[in-house]
Parts: structure tokens; sequence; C-alpha cells
């Protein structure tokens, strides 16, 4: 008797199957813009300096290794809920606003999920068109009915209109999914209006929003980024905001994220957090502890705080760089018009609009390796190759 018999094989993962397929590449010249990492100018992904040296220091003064609870290290919790509703916030200084740690900006959306599965029965979540691809799948392995409404259309233009007559829709109480920042995987972003008309039918339809934060400091700065969240934190009782410390701190394989939960009152927030670490419990038992001492070390000490916000300038900033370098490079074939919108959009990745076929033909006759739907990861770009990515570009355009 064979127990895994009728165990099926499933598909692999798009993107770390095409980590493999770059690996295996043995052009010299290939380029890699599918994995969503940021890169330096010599193509590594670096470890910001404030963290080597909030390292150190831990190596030095920590002095055990024991579990640090169900909502995590305390110090990091208080400061990065801080980092993201502000020192200001209303909210923390009601004591009903309060950050859970959880391992990444996944494990706090699966932390979400299984948190409205299982206390907001019946609710379903609704996500742009695109979103990241595990948004969907996460969600609907937690039991949730998902569903989606337009953000960017076949146009490759973001839609706000269509994202506001959809929303006006919604059945009341479900819960809207939005991108606080540097949407993945389109770059484009709402303005401070088109949030306020968002607000406006969230309000109208008493929907609880849960906003995915992964890239603080990746759109405009750290204190702008958060405009939106502020917004909604300041005018909603309740909310549901994930964090990631994974970009902004260089920190991907630290999983280092956390679960901010705004509520009506104090009390009420003890009940929500009591039903987060019953959860938490059956998904991780307690969080890892090394990333978010980094990062408490570093928010917690002025000198290191202005340290890594200065290093975090300069990754937006060459990423803004990137993206004006490849329009320009364009431009000599004709094509910085068609692909002005690459330098407008904001963060890490961007929807090119390139077509699946012509994203084929740059990895199989230029080992340009990116998703297919046309995202690149414009952190991956090399300055020095930008001409010659804008020639393949042009020469699978013309054809």
């Amino acid at each position: 008797m064979s127990h895994f018999a009728q165990v099926a094989r499933v598909p692999g993962d798009p993107i770390l199957g095409l980590m493999e397929a770059f690996r295996a590449d043995g052009n010299p010249a290939k380029l890699d813009l599918g994995v969503g990492v940021f890169k330096d100018a010599q193509g590594l992904t670096p470890i910001p300096q404030a963290v080597k040296l909030a390292e150190q220091r831990l190596v030095e003064q920590e002095t055990t290794k024991t579990y640090i609870g169900g909502h995590g290290d305390p110090l990091f919790t208080r400061h990065l809920a801080t980092l993201v509703l502000g020192r200001d916030s209303q909210a923390l200084a009601e004591q009903r606003a309060a950050a859970s740690q959880t391992p990444g900006g996944t494990g706090a959306l699966r932390l979400a999920a299984d948190f409205i599965g299982h206390c907001l029965p019946g609710r379903g979540i609704w996500l742009s068109d695109p979103t990241w691809p595990i948004h969907e799948t996460l969600f609907a392995e937690a039991g949730l009915r998902v569903g989606h409404y337009p953000y960017v259309g076949a146009d490759n233009r973001l839609n706000v209109e269509a994202m506001l007559a959809a929303l006006s829709y919604l059945p009341q109480g479900d819960v809207i999914l939005l991108h606080a920042c540097c949407h993945n995987p389109t770059g484009f972003d709402l303005s401070q209006d088109d949030w306020r008309r968002v607000l406006d039918v969230v309000k109208a339809r008493e929907l609880l929003p849960l906003i995915d934060f992964a890239y603080q400091g990746f759109g405009a700065g750290l204190e702008q980024d958060a405009w939106a969240v502020r917004l909604f934190a300041s005018e909603l009782p309740e909310l549901l905001i994930t964090s990631s410390c994974s970009k902004n701190f260089g920190l991907y394989r630290e999983r280092t994220g956390a679960l901010i939960v705004c509520s009506s009152d104090a009390e009420k927030l003890l009940d929500v957090r009591s039903q987060l670490a019953a959860i938490a419990r059956n998904l991780w038992s307690t969080p890892p502890a090394h990333g978010a001492a980094v990062v408490a070390t570093i928010l917690d000490d002025a000198k290191l705080k202005a340290l890594w916000s200065d290093e975090l300038d300069g990754m937006r900033q060459r990423v803004v760089s990137l993206r004006n370098g490849l329009v320009e490079a364009l431009q000599p074939y004709g094509l910085a018009e068609r692909f002005a919108h690459i330098a407008e959009q904001r963060g890490m990745f961007s929807y090119t609009g390139l077509s699946p076929s012509q994203v084929q033909r740059l990895r199989d006759e230029y080992s340009v390796y990116m998703v297919g739907s046309g995202r690149a990861n414009v952190a991956g770009l090399d300055r020095e190759r930008l001409d010659a990515l804008a020639q393949a570009i042009a020469r699978v355009c013309s054809s």
C-alpha cells in the first residue's frame, strides 16, 4: 500500500521557476528582472550598513535565545506601529492600535486571512485586478470568498473610475485589500484625491480595509508613503494593516513583518489580539526573533535610524534613476512615449506593457527574464546595460 499514491504534482511557483531558469542560463549578459528583490550597481542584494551595525551589537549584547511570545518582540512591534501610523497617531495614543509580529509580510497577510475567516465569517475579500499572485492563493487557502475590482485596464493605465464604480457595489461589510504604495505588480499608485474618494466609498459601504504596506520608503519616502494608511486610521474606527521589513530593511530571508490592528477602543483591541494570538499559535507558535531584534535596535537608536533612513533614500533614488534611464534609453527607438509610464510608476515593479510573446522573445533571444505578464523588477536593472535592454525591447516590439 502506498500512502502517497494519490498525491498529485502541482505546478511550481512561476517566479521561483524563473529563478531556476535564470541560474541555468549560461549567457554572461543575462538579466534578471523577475525576482522582487532590490539590487545595487553590482547586481547584489546588499545588507544595509545599519543592519550590519545592529547585528554586531546584538552579537555582543544578546543574552538569550528564548521564545519572544505570541505577539513578538514588544520593542519591535511598538516601533513598527509608530513607523507606520506616525508619532501623533490618535489610535496609538488611545491604545486602540497595536502590532503583532509575523514571519514577514506574507505571514501577516495569512494571519489576517485566518482572522477574517474565523472571526468575521461570511465576509468576502476583494483584490485589485491585477494584484500580487500570492494574494489570490493565500486568501483562497484560508477559505475566504475572493473577488476582484478593476485597477489597471487593458491599455496598461490606472482606471480609478472603474475601480470606484466597482467598489460602490461591493457587499456591505466585506473586506477590501488595498496597496498602500508601490502597487505590486503594476507600480501604479492612487493619488491623494483618489485615496479620499476610495475612503468615501469604504465608509458608505461599511467595508473593512486591509492595507498591504510592503514597500514603505520605496515610493516617495517613509512619511509620504504612509499618507493613505494614516488617513484611513484617522477616519475609520477599524482597520487592518500588514507591514513588511523585507525590502526597506533588506531583511528578506529573516522573515520580519507585522499585522497592525486599529480597533474602536482599547478593550475591543484586546479581544482582537487574543484571537490573533490563538490563531498564530496554530500557524507558527511564536515568530522568529532575529530580524525583529535588528529592526528594533535600529529604530530605537537615533543614529542607526538616521543611517538606515539615508540608506533607504539611496535605494529609492536608485530605482527612480533606473526608471528614468530606461525611458531615456528607449528615446532613440521612438519608444519613449509608449513606455513613459515606467518613469511615472513607483516602487520596484513596473507593468511594462510588453505582451507575453514579447516577454518570451526577450528571454529566448536576449536572456532577459521577467514575469510573463510583463511585470519587471526595475530594481534588477543594470545602468550600464540600459541601452542594450532598450535595443532588445525595440526589436521585440518591431515585429
